[in-house]
């Protein structure tokens, strides 16, 4: 990932926060220490630290930063919240049943929809399909879109919010 001491798009963060949180699908992180072992050992964040000079590479003991940190962290501080309302929208599928790559952009977006004010439903969703055709199959689309459409509609209305708002 040759960015050049270009800052990463969100698109990208958001790729890197999948491939995270994807592995975690296997693996779960049970500490936030093991949640940054996961992100640091990740081959793109390695990529990123052997880019910068010697004073910006990444060190495990400083706090991860960036936008697909912030993705990873709040949707792992979140899951349970995240899978209760993808489970709401999701007829005749529980959590359990469906595919990783599936459940885990779900995730992000869900997140972004409740948790991020800087990212409109209708982005959160459309990258959730971009990159559903990247590391999905031909199916992922359109069950992600009908999921996240209904979350949507739920969170402009009002019937749906984060707990404790």
């Amino acid at each position: 990932m040759a960015n050049q001491g270009k800052k990463p798009t969100r698109r990208s963060e958001r790729a890197l926060a999948f491939q995270v949180l994807y592995g975690l699908s296997f693996t779960p992180a049970t500490s936030e220490g093991a949640l940054r072992a996961a992100y640091a050992a990740s081959p793109d964040v390695a990529d990123r630290a052997a880019e910068s000079d010697a004073s910006a590479r990444h060190d495990p003991a400083t706090a991860p930063q960036g936008y697909a940190w912030e993705v990873i962290h709040g949707v792992w501080k979140t899951q349970a919240e995240l899978d209760e309302a993808v489970s709401g929208f999701s007829q005749n599928w529980r959590v359990e049943r469906m595919g990783r790559v599936e459940l885990t952009l779900l995730r992000i977006a869900v997140y972004e929809m409740l948790f991020r004010d800087d990212v409109p439903a209708k982005v959160a969703m459309n990258e959730a399909i971009e990159l559903s055709k990247q590391f999905g199959d031909d199916n992922s689309r359109g069950f992600i879109n009908g999921i996240l459409d209904a979350v949507a509609r739920a969170v402009e209305s009002g019937r749906l919010s984060p707990k404790g708002q």
